[in-house]
């Protein structure tokens, strides 16, 4: 990694952030694997970082949390069973385990997402989770003779199975002979129970009587007060029992060892899962800090382009905290932060410089969907009035030594923040110095954000194309910043007025306005009148805002009225639609017996009066016609 993004991740506290990813992290083989991570200059790799973690995060809002157990460094594991070494009854539960969590994957990813409207379209991650290998067998076959890492199975063999149950009824055999010695050897016993020493059971013999009770001592208690002896008539049984024990013990070592022929005979596919599980793991921790951030993935371009919408510090609370909005890059290369102490100039420029950096290593950041940044170089960032004790160096020759290093590698693709450029020195030369390599950086067309609190880098920022002022706005009524950055705008002092307000005496700060010069009562007076006017311009635009919100309302709620009022005109024009067809149908139906009973009494009329009856017949069906399309036509 350029050494200039080691020293910015230093100064912006980049370091910190990684500390809350680690912890988010299911291995600890990812937090190590974090570490080896580096934040990349390359648009290609940082888009396809920031997508993979979007991916990710849209999986976990639809889908819930995968389960990354099981994650571990499998590599000496599989080194030994491939060069014919046996596992250990834990070393084998971790390969099942690291299978179990490769399929889990798998069928997390085609678990139906519980948000049926928003589809996750995946690029990244699907390739990663299918490439991972299975072997549903292999756990199983594991699983099914490893009960953990102390256990095996009864019946993981049935020779297993065989010579436990020889165990049980050796032991059953071994303890009925000693409690019929108990019984009758009470006087002689310290306690009436039978126990185990050395593997053999013994039962508890006084002192005093142990040459009374036949049998081999194993054991004298630490008072010297009792002697665990084992009696002969169960020397033979123990044994029995003891060799039953190896059998046992060889049978587990046999069952072991095929399990471990398995693995290796899969060592390559299941060795082959490591990178990818670890790298899905370091995936979904940066969706987890997403979260936890409400954090969104912005747009990227190679042009060296910031635009910043809501964006907040992470380590601030959202509670309490007041987004900024802030651009670089567009309509200027180089930004002057001006406005009062503790007003929020630092944190500013820190945040642009900490989101950076975050887009860089693949994070989302805390900021609207809608920001842009820039893929760089390099980032710069000489923040902090810490003295040097080390150098005996004062904060000038700190920050100076500083910017001498930045001026000496700085490339055109860079970012570089500066902290209060050119304090700690006299203020004429300081804001020389100031405006000096404000022009360095302006030439070369470096992307530049600069706090300060001279007035000569204001008119710089007010008189020069390419660079802008932004500020701190400051409440005089309250006399407490409101930590909003304006940019465009260039900050105010407000000492006099603020000074005012505490009580210094007018007198007092008459005379100290009459020792400034004209320029800058002049300058102090056009910007209280900007000052005034972008009050009065946000105070219309907040009516505007307002009024807009109530003709919103007021055009949804005619909208919503318009709508009933065609709902009921529908239902109305259907309701006299089928009255009409109605009327219609019945009409046709009298006509219909009309014409049946004329024909009928046809016969007996004239052919004259016939031929009237035919002209009759004819226009009642033209009338009906005439009726039913008449009707039509209004109804529709």
């Amino acid at each position: 990694m350029d050494n200039s993004l080691q020293r910015a991740s230093k100064t912006l506290e980049f370091d910190k952030v990684l500390v809350e990813l680690k912890k988010l992290a299911s291995a600890s083989i990812t937090s190590e694997y974090i570490d080896q991570v580096e934040i990349s200059t390359q648009y290609e790799v940082v888009k396809n970082r920031l997508n993979e973690t979007n991916e990710a995060l849209k999986l976990i809002i639809a889908k819930g949390e995968p389960q990354l157990f099981g994650i571990v460094d499998i590599r000496s594991i599989i080194k030994r069973t491939e060069i014919g070494g046996s596992l250990t009854a834990g070393s084998l539960l971790q390969v099942s385990d690291f299978l179990r969590v490769s399929r889990g994957l798998k069928t997390y990813l085609k678990k139906d997402s519980y948000n049926k409207d928003e589809e996750v379209k995946l690029e990244y991650i699907d390739k990663l989770i299918e490439d991972l290998y299975t072997d549903k067998r292999l756990e199983d076959e594991i699983n099914s003779k490893i009960i953990s890492e102390e256990e095996i199975a009864d019946d993981a063999s049935r020779e297993l199975l065989r010579i436990r149950r020889g165990i049980v009824a050796k032991k059953d055999s071994i303890k009925n002979r000693l409690n019929g010695i108990l019984s009758s050897h009470a006087d002689f016993l310290q306690d009436a129970i039978v126990t185990l020493r050395d593997g053999r059971y013994v039962v508890p013999v006084k002192i005093e009587n142990k040459s009374r009770v036949k049998g081999l001592v194993h054991d004298i208690s630490g008072s010297g007060q009792t002697a665990y002896i084992e009696p002969m008539a169960v020397v033979e049984a123990n044994n029995d029992l003891k060799e039953l024990y190896i059998k046992e013990n060889l049978e587990i070592e046999k069952i072991l060892r095929e399990l471990s022929e398995l693995v290796g005979e899969t060592s390559e596919e299941i060795k082959s899962n490591q990178e990818k599980l670890i790298e899905l793991d370091f995936i979904f921790a940066k969706a987890r800090l997403a979260l936890n951030y409400h954090a969104n993935m912005p747009k990227l371009n190679r042009e060296g382009r910031i635009n910043l919408i809501k964006a907040y510090h992470p380590f601030l609370d959202r509670k309490i905290a007041v987004p900024i909005d802030i651009n670089l890059g567009i309509d200027f290369t180089s930004l002057i932060v001006t406005g009062p102490n503790t007003g929020g100039k630092t944190v500013s420029i820190k945040t642009v410089g900490l989101l950076t950096l975050m887009t860089q290593f693949g994070l989302l950041i805390p900021a609207d969907e809608a920001s842009e940044i820039a893929v760089f170089e390099k980032v710069f960032a000489d923040i902090g009035d810490e003295q040097s004790i080390e150098q005996s160096l004062s904060t000038f020759s700190s920050h100076m030594v500083n910017i001498v290093y930045i001026l000496k590698n700085v490339s055109p693709n860079s970012l570089v923040l500066f902290d209060e450029l050119g304090a700690g020195t006299d203020p004429t030369e300081g804001a020389a110095l100031a405006r000096s390599i404000m022009d360095f950086m302006l030439e070369r067309k470096i992307r530049c954000i600069s706090t300060s609190h001279y007035n000569q880098l204001k008119v710089y920022a007010m008189t020069t194309d390419g660079v802008a002022n932004a500020s701190m706005e400051f409440d005089v009524d309250s006399l407490s910043p409101t930590y909003r950055l304006l940019i465009g705008v260039p900050g105010k002092s407000n000492a006099f007025e603020i000074s005012r307000r505490l009580g210094l005496p007018d007198e007092i700060i008459g005379e100290a306005k009459k020792l400034l010069s004209s320029e800058n009562i002049e300058f102090e007076d056009v910007l209280q009148s900007i000052d005034e006017d972008r009050t009065k311009i946000r105070e219309y635009k907040e009516e505007l805002e307002r009024e807009k919100i109530d003709l919103e309302k007021e055009n949804k709620r005619l909208q919503s009225k318009i709508k009933k009022l065609e709902d009921q005109k529908e239902k109305i024009l259907e309701k006299s639609r089928e009255e009409a067809k109605r009327l219609l149908l019945n009409t046709k139906e009298n006509v219909d017996i009309i014409l049946s009973e004329i024909n009928e009494a046809r016969d007996n009329i004239s052919s004259e009066n016939s031929k009237k009856i035919q002209e009759a017949q004819d226009l009642l069906r033209e009338s009906i016609k005439n009726a039913r399309d008449k009707s039509e036509l209004e109804i529709a």
